[in-house]
């Protein structure tokens, strides 16, 4: 009983279908092979990928910036009520990341860099 009660807590630590985080290198490798297709990249599945790959991590920043408010801490970035990035900000400010430390730097945190460098808090 203890075995089986130990491989279900193992597997139920495991998130399922749980990406490998993706770092700017690959992310912007992708993005310049999708650059290249043109129109036709739109129906591509690394189109959608990127895409999500923005979408979750947006997501989660926006996540821990809330929770940071609700805790009464400065968040890491201040948007206005109103406020979107847009792929060639996004493309942009990864390219601006020296491309020796590309490999090392995961999207969420060069997104991360983008907001706070976009929206500083004030005061």
């Amino acid at each position: 009983m203890t075995g089986k009660l130990l491989a279900a807590l193992l597997l139920a630590s495991v998130p399922l279908g749980a990406a490998e985080a993706m770092d700017v290198a690959t992310f912007l490798a992708r993005a310049e092979a999708l650059e290249k297709q043109g129109m036709m990249a739109l129906m591509s599945s690394d189109y959608k990928a990127l895409q999500n790959e923005i979408l979750v991590h947006s997501q989660a920043l926006r996540a821990e910036r809330l929770a940071a408010e609700r805790a009464g801490r400065r968040p890491a970035y201040c948007p206005p009520a109103e406020s979107a990035l847009r792929s060639d900000e996004i493309l942009a400010a990864f390219r601006s990341i020296p491309a020796a430390r590309r490999p090392r730097i995961e999207v969420r945190d060069a997104l991360r860099a983008l907001l706070v460098r976009k929206y500083p808090c004030r005061g």
